[in-house]
């Protein structure tokens, strides 16, 4: 089940990098714009907390991936406490998102399934 764990702490961490780009690089782009339903002018005067945003989700990439590389590792400890840490946060986040807008659920899903499924299949390789 560690091994699971890993993999979908990298999964999650993937899908955190992609929205770090959304966030930091393409906020103000067509795409980006249409990712987050938001016009030129929204996007222009919230480019600064998107790019800050996009960065706690990098952040957040980082911590999960590198405890998915030490579980790999075999190093069992520092590997379930980033992985609870990067996951956990992004877990929380999903909900948050969930439940302060009902209209976000398919994205709120997006940000919370694959790290949620990774901390139920570390918990499942501690029993």
């Amino acid at each position: 089940m560690l091994v699971v764990a890993a993999i979908l702490a990298l999964v999650a961490a993937a899908i955190h990098v992609y929205i770090f780009v959304l966030e930091s690089v393409w906020w103000t782009t067509p795409r980006g714009r249409a990712v987050f339903g938001t016009t030129e002018a929204q996007a222009v005067e919230t480019r600064q907390l998107a790019f800050n945003q996009g960065f706690y989700n990098l952040f957040l990439a980082v911590i999960a991936a590198a405890g998915a590389v030490a579980l790999f590792l075999d190093q069992s400890a520092v590997g379930a406490t980033l992985v609870i840490a990067g996951c956990g946060s992004m877990t929380l986040a999903g909900v948050v998102l969930l439940s302060s807008d009902r209209t976000k659920t398919r994205p709120a899903l997006i940000q919370l399934a694959a790290p949620l499924l990774s901390l139920v299949a570390l918990a499942g390789s501690a029993l």
